[in-house]
């Protein structure tokens, strides 16, 4: 039988530690979970360098795993750094991280890191060492924070404030800025050029003071006041302004207003002062050059020899010129009556009674409607005594149309009113004096209208009792020769009669006439007065012209006379020819002229030929050439004169083909 060995065994109770293991394992995964929880990127590197743990988020940001970082002849951690690090920052992170990992020394630095989509974001990153009890570094542990939203907006700060600065830099203003017990901070580039132009030793100061700067550059006679509001500000803790005159780099001053106010904490204290200077150099002399012009104006208005006054929109006086006061002898504050308006009060105090109502009427309307005013009233002197005004006023309106004052002028026409009644009544003397000498002209005027039939008369009468008393009597012979004594004397009453109708402006018979046969009448007429003379008549009349209402005897008078002028033109002419030319011709559409042409002496005193018994004749009377025009005035036409261009003259006058009013 064979022997069967004895078996020993040992049996140990692990089950704490088993549960240890557990428990730790169980911790382990709670902390891996909770650092890919973090809301940061958390990494791990060996003490030579070498990256051992990235949390999940990490790697999920970078799209890599540790093991994609493998490249030949590259460590991971330089591999690591060309995938992931932005090529501008990656040389830098390299040193900074070796210098790190050689010295010790806690590793910080910002960079950007690449996206796992490709695009790169700031991250701020810091890494410390893990040592051994013997202070070895057995691990360092990294964390990286996303922080490219805050770099954005810092840029964007930083892009604003660069912005500001440059718009402070470049405004035509100069500020500055300083804290509350009054050192300077800032002062803006146009400030900082000036004060460096004029007060460069001040600027040499670290911190110059506002006042000490104030001291040097303020006009003396301004800086007491320039430091008491600036005192009182600082008081009061109030804003404050001031004007006052800077001197420049030229030693000149300009005029300047320099505005200040506090900035305040939370808490209402006072934390910074800010100050802005404008240049009002222009804008102050501008004003002194306008105060100067309304002295000026007001001076011209003054002096101006008419009354000016203006009244508000409603009506109430609130301007007089010194002239107008003076002569009124009361000032606006004198019109002030209880129960009463100023612009009432004013027209009962200085208005005629009899003008009062019809002006205060009139100037209502005016402020109703917004037209403008006129009237004649007569205005109370400071003596008492009333003067006729012509006053006129007009609304001054703004841009929508509304009535913002109105301006009113007053002339003195007292004087001329007084002229002008003195003129009619001088006029009413004239009117009778030439109703006067109207009469003698007509007088004078049938004098010398007669003189030729009852020159005839004569002859024909004394021919008459030539045949009577002859042996035997001529019968036969006188009674033609007493035919032409009733002609004649028909013909003188005919003129009698014509004459005064032209003077009296009395109306007589037209009726159309042929005006070519009515020269031609006239011609043969005087045929035996022009034969005696010598004198040659040619005539050149338009054929065929329309005929002309007219006054037969009237305008025979006037052909006779201006055909019998240019006859005796032409008594003291020797050589040449004695040439006497009558045309006729359409004048335009409306009219026919007719001319009577001499080759006589010519007028001697043009300028007068029409004035009623102006003549260079030794036996003229001077009524002939004033008959004919008022003769042919009366049928609506013209009668001039003008000087031949070789010798003699053309006396021409016009009938309108139109009839007339007869005259």
């Amino acid at each position: 039988m064979v022997a069967v060995p004895s078996q020993q065994g040992l049996a140990i109770d692990i089950d704490v530690h088993e549960r240890t293991v557990a428990a730790l394992r169980d911790r382990e995964r709670e902390l891996s979970h909770l650092v890919d929880m973090v809301p940061s990127h958390v990494w791990r590197l060996q003490p030579d360098g070498e990256p051992t743990f990235f949390n999940k988020r990490m790697v999920d940001f970078l799209g890599l795993d540790v093991a994609d970082t493998d490249k030949p002849g590259m460590t991971r951690l330089a591999a690591m750094i060309e995938a992931t690090v932005h090529p501008d920052d990656a040389a830098a992170f390299a040193d900074a991280l070796g210098r790190c990992l050689q010295t010790g020394e806690p590793f910080a630095m910002r960079y950007r890191l690449r996206r796992a989509d490709g695009v790169y974001r700031w991250m701020s990153s810091r890494a410390e060492a893990m040592r051994d009890q013997d202070g070895r570094i057995i691990q360092w542990y990294g964390l990286c924070h996303d922080i490219d939203d805050q770099m954005q907006v810092e840029e964007a700060l930083r892009q604003g404030k660069q912005q500001l600065q440059e718009t402070m830099d470049a405004v035509p203003i100069r500020i500055w800025s300083a804290t509350s017990t009054g050192g300077p901070v800032y002062f803006n580039k146009r400030y900082r050029d000036h004060l460096h132009s004029v007060v460069p030793h001040l600027m040499d100061v670290e911190e110059p003071r506002i006042d000490t700067l104030l001291q040097e550059l303020v006009h003396p006679e301004d800086a007491p006041e320039v430091m008491r509001v600036l005192q009182d500000t600082s008081t009061t803790g109030g804003a404050g302004l001031m004007r006052f005159r800077w001197r420049e780099k030229d030693g000149a001053y300009r005029w300047a207003e320099c505005r200040v106010e506090p900035r305040r904490d939370q808490s209402g204290a006072i934390v910074q002062w800010y100050g802005v200077s404008l240049d009002i150099d222009d804008e102050v002399r501008a004003r002194e050059g306008l105060r100067d012009r309304e002295r000026e104006l007001s001076q011209f208005v003054d002096m101006v020899p008419i009354y000016l006054w203006r009244l508000t929109p409603e009506g109430e006086p609130n301007f007089l010129n010194k002239r107008l006061i003076d002569f009124l002898g009361l000032d606006l504050v004198d019109a002030d009556m209880p129960g009463t308006s100023r612009l009432g009060a004013f027209i009962a105090a200085a208005v005629h009674p009899d003008d009062a109502a019809g002006l205060g009427q009139a100037l209502n309307r005016c402020f109703i409607t917004g037209e403008s005013f006129s009237m004649k009233y007569r205005l109370r002197r400071s003596d008492g005594v009333y003067r006729w005004m012509e006053g006129s006023a007009e609304p001054m309106r703004d841009q929508g149309g509304r009535i913002v004052q109105w301006y009113g002028l007053c002339h003195d026409i007292d004087d001329r009113l007084h002229a002008e009644d003195a003129l009619r009544r001088a006029s009413d003397k004239l009117a009778r004096a030439t109703q006067a000498a109207s009469l003698a002209e007509l007088s004078a005027s049938i004098a010398h209208e007669v003189n030729q039939p009852l020159a005839a008369i004569v002859a024909n009468s004394h021919a008459c009792h030539r045949w009577l008393s002859a042996e035997p009597p001529n019968l036969e012979r006188a009674k033609i020769t007493a035919e032409r004594i009733t002609r004649d004397a028909n013909a003188a009453a005919d003129v009698i009669s014509h004459v005064r109708a032209l003077f009296r402006r009395t109306p007589h018979a037209r009726s159309p006439e042929d005006v070519n046969r009515l020269i031609g009448e006239v011609c043969r007429l005087m045929a035996d007065e022009i034969a005696a003379k010598g004198i040659r008549v040619k005539t050149a009349l338009e054929p065929e012209l329309p005929p002309v209402a007219l006054d037969r005897v009237q305008v025979q008078q006037v052909l006779v006379n201006l055909i019998r002028n240019g006859v005796e033109a032409m008594d003291a002419v020797v050589d040449g020819a004695r040439l006497l030319q009558i045309h006729s011709c359409c004048e335009g559409a409306n009219a026919i002229r007719i001319e009577v042409r001499d080759a006589g002496t010519g007028f001697k005193d043009p300028e007068r030929v029409f004035e009623p018994f102006f003549t260079t004749k030794q036996d003229g009377m001077g009524m002939g050439l004033p008959i004919c025009r008022s003769i042919i005035e009366a049928h609506g036409g013209r009668l001039w004169t003008a000087s031949n261009e070789t010798c003699g003259a053309t006396v021409a006058f016009t009938l309108p083909l139109a009839a007339g009013e007869p005259g």
